[in-house]
């Protein structure tokens, strides 16, 4: 080891501010975080920096819990391929379609109940993005408003269990995920109903924004029909949810196991709808393992990262800051989500998240934060990282599949509101913590 001393102050700032150089230079992430760390260690942790690397990459890969990730991602692909929500979108098309901004309503139900059934969110953009915005603009839609409510809708799968996010962040701040599960889901409604809300309240002042479909159109089919319809096509969501989100709540199974479980249903929903095919299945499996193993070496290079700022005390001097913020914990509260909306803007949410969570957690603990509670507030602050340029991964998801006519700058102007909800939800569960905390104290750990 190089006979160098440095101050947790300075590996603070050095190792900080080099990894913002990394990420405005446009090289990959994961070997920045990786890299960063590496230069580092070697410099002043010598030999032992290979051993530390070495212990992270088996603890990662040996991870039970982590083992849910490519199960998550396969039943989303899968589930995207079934045809589950294009026929419950077409049912609730018919159902919301008189009101004004209906069809933008149907969107965010669909998306919801989607997002309950994977956790990623380039399936739920994309997927809503084919179904819904072509209807929307053949219809007069304001542009602006099909495209946010798209990709607000869509990243909702991010928070609404089961969520990659929660399985990921779990066991770096030791929290269960099935805890998290259950907290998660009622802060994910709430966003929901504020979407619709937001609609609702936008398309009666403004109805060319959201014309109602025709009379005609509307009574194609009797409402008989139509309320059976969506019972009968709620049934296949419903039953994944149960066989997921049930048996984590009820204790049955492990998320892992539960992930499993939903991979293997979302398997036989497109058997049954006639979607499932050995082309399908070859290009869900690519793709899982695509993601999967971007996954993984963000994962990788990123608990190098923080693996070396600790050992060095960077963490420690971190926290210390953090906890000493004037104004008290709640300005420190508010700094650490501005910290994560930054990030959420600028790199990653695998690579931020593990910079954020060892940094960040005993900071919350420090200062009296349910750690359940603190975990769902950053989760629903990340929401926004997605909706807000330049890495916005909805924005660029849905820009791929949007019909010619629907530039850039028609959605980075329709998800702006829906950045400003989800700081209105992120409001409402820091005043009403119970809202996160109760469904977790009534099921098992």
């Amino acid at each position: 080891m190089l006979d160098i001393t440095i101050s947790p102050a300075t590996v603070t700032i050095l190792m900080l501010g080099i990894l913002a150089v990394g990420i405005f230079s446009g090289f990959p992430l994961a070997f920045i975080l990786a890299g960063v760390g590496f230069v580092f260690g070697i410099l002043f942790m010598g030999d032992r920096i290979y051993g530390m690397a070495v212990a992270q990459i088996y603890k990662t890969m040996t991870n039970y819990v982590i083992l849910a990730v490519p199960l998550f991602v396969f039943m989303g692909m899968m589930l995207g391929h079934s045809g589950v929500a294009e026929k419950l979108f077409g049912t609730m098309h018919l159902i919301m379609g008189g009101l004004r901004g209906g069809l933008s309503l149907a969107t965010i139900f669909v998306a919801t109940i989607f997002a309950a059934c994977t956790g990623i969110i380039g399936a739920s953009v994309t997927t809503m993005g084919i179904l819904a915005l072509p209807p929307m603009l053949k219809r007069g839609y304001n542009k602006s408003l099909a495209c946010g409510t798209v990709c607000a809708g869509g990243t909702l799968g991010i928070l609404i269990p089961p969520s990659i996010m929660i399985v990921i962040y779990g066991p770096m701040a030791a929290i269960s995920v099935g805890q998290l599960f259950a907290g998660a889901l009622i802060p994910g409604l709430i966003l929901s109903g504020l979407y619709m809300t937001y609609i609702l309240i936008r398309c009666w002042f403004r109805p060319q924004d959201g014309p109602p479909i025709s009379l005609e159109e509307r009574q194609a089919v009797s409402t008989r029909q139509k309320i059976t319809q969506m019972f009968l096509q709620m049934i296949p969501p419903i039953l994944l949810i149960l066989a997921v989100l049930g048996t984590i709540f009820a204790g049955m199974a492990t998320p892992t196991e539960a992930a499993g479980a939903g991979a293997f249903m979302a398997t036989v929903m497109a058997v049954v709808y006639r979607r499932f095919s050995w082309k399908v299945l070859k290009g869900t499996t690519y793709e899982t393992a695509k993601i999967t193993g971007f996954i993984m070496l963000l994962v990788i290079g990123a608990s190098i990262f923080v693996g070396v700022f600790g050992y060095l005390g960077g963490g420690k001097f971190a926290t210390e800051v953090l906890s000493a913020v004037p104004g008290g914990k709640w300005a420190s509260f508010a700094v650490m989500m501005f910290i994560v909306f930054v990030l959420g803007m600028l790199i990653e949410w695998i690579g931020s998240i593990f910079i954020v969570v060892p940094i960040f957690t005993p900071v919350a603990a420090a200062l009296g934060f349910d750690p359940i509670w603190f975990a769902i507030a950053v989760m629903v602050m990340y929401q926004t990282g997605f909706l807000s340029p330049p890495n916005a991964h909805a924005i660029f998801y849905l820009k791929s599949v949007a019909p010619p006519e629907v530039k850039i700058g028609d959605i980075i102007r329709g998800v702006w509101p829906y950045i400003g909800l989800i700081l209105v939800g992120l409001g409402i569960i820091t005043l009403f913590p119970q809202l996160v905390l109760w469904l977790p104290s009534i099921i098992v750990g």
